[in-house]
């Protein structure tokens, strides 16, 4: 006996369908062509076949949701709106990680409107999967790809001591002797840990049964492309010394990329079958595909006939003719008025003094390639020298905006890469002087190769002066919104502790001269 039949979709149905795809793509076109830009990136072009993955994922439970009556919803109007919120939010504020979960939320909130929640409940992980589309932000990409490339580079130097080499690291650079093998963000391995948490994903939901089992599985892609990933890097070292340069890069940029799938899926299918041992012990290594209950069958059979209704009656459904108007309603007031970015006028820091009451400096320039990572608008590097010879290194970075998926980088994410270790992170004040206010900011200790130094960095925001990413995030938002404006700077400065001087001079050296560069500093940042 066939068990039911598929979801059969009217013609007016298709209509709807239709009408959806064209008001939501042309109220979301900016948004998601910035999307696809991202999965051009090769850190996330696993990004392209997660919508496939989704829609399998549906297709799998299409006799499920045949079996269960559509019970539309409006309900589903909460979670459309919020998706609108975020819209108006995305669009003025101008960040892009909003407008994503915003266009989630709105195809989330219609299938509730149209399909009730037992069949969102139904196809719950199909949607979830749904978010594996969106890139993380980039505040979280720094800070997990600086972690990931210490930790590989710790491990790949670790698997190089184990073969026999000689190395060496520092930060992120791994000393080979004859050569430099830098574990850039492009090899840290972000572009592998997400698409195996994906992987690993599917396969807790597809052959695990219980819940505590899945966690572990969707757990254990994270050691999986650290291990791996650090023994390309292992490899890479193993390949300049036995083949050279060129066949090293093309093993690491090129096959050794493919075989870390080639690797992780046996491992994957080796972790299963270990836990399906475990008790409550599991039989059989097959897909827990969706197959219909006793139950749904009962439900099937009983489920009343829909009318067919007219196309005028299920064109004109007030809950589609509601969700349409609102999304160009919006879509009209976003495109409608004018929320460009103000970008203040302010002095070049090309005029920026090497001369300042006591302090004599010599700029300096920064390597392209870092200039290119770090996307500044403008940035000054001068090492000045007080009068009894002793330095305070200045840096100031500035960001015309922050809206286009860029923003300022922490120095403590930075730092680390170049071999340099954080010691009592703390908080310093600094006290009001010629015309400046007293302010909070970060105050660190930090280390290389025996040497310390004491560091004060801050964030100048618009007439703010903030410590914390988070914070910058928040402020940008909500300036974006009431003054159209994101723009801001990462200022450090940082002076050596000498031979036989105490920590506290250094301190007092750094308060002597922000206190003497803050007025100087004041005429090139814009209030």
């Amino acid at each position: 006996m066939k068990v039911l039949e598929d979801i059969t979709i009217r013609p007016a149905s298709w209509v709807k369908a239709g009408v959806y795809a064209l008001v939501i793509g042309a109220a979301y076109f900016s948004t998601l062509t910035y999307l696809v830009g991202l999965w051009n990136n090769d850190d996330f072009s696993y990004c392209y076949l997660v919508p496939f993955f989704v829609l399998f994922l549906i297709w799998e439970k299409r006799k499920r949701l045949a079996a269960i009556p559509s019970n539309p919803s409006w309900k589903g109007a909460i979670v459309f709106g919020i998706g609108i919120l975020l819209y108006c939010l995305g669009e003025f504020g101008g960040e892009y990680y909003t407008l994503f979960i915003s266009f989630w939320l709105v195809i989330v909130g219609i299938v509730w409107l149209h399909f009730g929640w037992r069949k969102v409940k139904t196809i719950w992980f199909a949607l979830a999967t749904m978010l594996a589309m969106f890139p993380p932000p980039n505040i979280i990409c720094v800070q997990v790809s600086l972690g990931l490339k210490l930790l590989s580079s710790q491990l790949g130097v670790w698997l190089l001591h184990l073969s026999g080499m000689s190395a060496f690291r520092e930060g992120n650079i791994i000393d080979l002797g004859f050569t430099q093998l830098q574990v850039v963000d492009a090899c840290s391995g972000l572009r592998y840990l997400v698409p195996l948490m994906v992987l690993s994903l599917l396969f807790a939901h597809w052959f695990m049964g219980h819940f505590w089992k899945r966690v572990v599985l969707f757990a254990s892609a994270v050691p999986l492309a650290i291990f791996i990933n650090s023994f390309r890097i292992a490899m890479t070292g193993i390949l300049y010394r036995l083949a050279g340069a060129e066949i090293a890069k093309g093993f690491f940029h090129g096959f050794a990329g493919g075989l870390i799938f080639v690797v992780a899926l046996p491992v994957f299918f080796a972790i299963v079958c270990f836990l399906k041992r475990m008790p409550p012990k599991e039989t059989g290594f097959k897909l827990q595909l969706a197959n219909v209950s006793p139950e749904m069958l009962k439900l099937g059979r009983e489920r009343e006939p829909v009318a067919n209704k007219g196309w005028r009656e299920a064109l004109f459904q007030s809950r589609f003719v509601a969700v349409v108007i609102v999304l160009l309603g919006v879509f009209a007031i976003a495109h409608t008025f004018d929320f460009r970015e103000k970008i203040p006028v302010r002095k070049p820091f090309s005029q920026f003094p090497v001369a300042v009451e006591e302090w004599r400096g010599a700029k300096q320039t920064m390597d392209q390639q870092f200039i290119d990572a770090l996307k500044f608008s403008d940035y000054i590097s001068v090492n000045y020298y007080n009068r009894q010879g002793k330095m305070v290194s200045l840096y100031v970075a500035y960001y015309d905006d922050q809206i286009k998926g860029e923003s300022i980088h922490s120095p403590a994410s930075c730092l680390p890469t170049s071999g340099w270790e954080f010691r009592e992170v703390g908080t310093a004040g600094l006290p009001e002087g010629a015309g400046q206010r007293s302010i909070k900011v970060n105050r660190a200790f930090i280390e290389k190769e025996g040497f310390t130094d004491v560091a004060y960095y801050w964030f100048p925001m618009r007439g703010k002066v903030l410590t914390q990413l988070y914070q910058i995030k928040l402020h940008n938002f909500w300036d974006a919104l009431t003054a159209r404006r994101t723009d801001g700077a990462v200022i450090i400065v940082v002076t050596p502790i000498y031979p036989a001087e105490p920590p506290r001079e250094a301190d007092q050296r750094l308060q002597k001269f922000v206190a003497d560069i803050r007025p100087i500093l004041s005429e090139f940042l814009p209030e």
